[in-house]
């Protein structure tokens, strides 16, 4: 079972669930980190050949890992969920750190504040902010909301072209 016990097996600092990125740039990927997330970063192995085998950047409570792709593989970008005090801010923050725009900062119906960047390594990030509890048995009527469905489908829609590649 997942849920016990869970301090047993999981290392002091870090959580059940720990992204890892595999890129060919993990020192900008940790600058960009760094400058857009307020990361800190924890290690960076670099390999005989120069690559880094393997670097961590904590970011609020969790920890990101990454490491330089080898020739050859495919690009794998990422999507993470990073939850944060204001989303506004952040995502402004990241877009002057070299992200682009995927959605602009939405408030949706559930109470979240949602926008979404891609790195420049290709990677997209959900910036999100819980701003207000909604009961569960409220949820039903304020997805039907006509400005909620408007929200919803912006998300929607902005996510799809931009992986389709239609955003630019």
């Amino acid at each position: 079972m997942l849920t016990s016990n869970v301090t047993e097996h999981v290392p002091a600092g870090y959580a059940t669930v720990t992204p890892w990125i595999g890129g060919p740039d993990t020192g900008a990927l940790m600058d960009f980190l760094t400058e857009a997330f307020e990361a800190q970063e924890l290690a960076r192995i670099v390999n005989a050949d120069g690559s880094i085998g393997h670097a961590e950047a904590r970011i609020g409570d969790s920890v990101v890992m990454a490491f330089d792709s080898r020739p050859g593989w495919p690009v794998t970008p990422s999507m993470i969920r990073l939850f944060v005090a204001d989303a506004d801010a952040v995502y402004e923050r990241a877009l002057t750190a070299g992200a682009i725009s995927v959605t602009a900062v939405t408030e949706l119906f559930f109470g979240d504040r949602v926008g979404r960047v891609r790195d420049p390594f290709g990677n997209i990030w959900w910036i999100q902010a819980h701003v207000k509890d909604i009961p569960a048995e409220q949820f039903p009527a304020a997805a039907s909301d006509p400005g909620a469905i408007e929200a919803m489908t912006y998300l929607q829609t902005s996510l799809d072209a931009e992986l389709r590649g239609r955003s630019r």
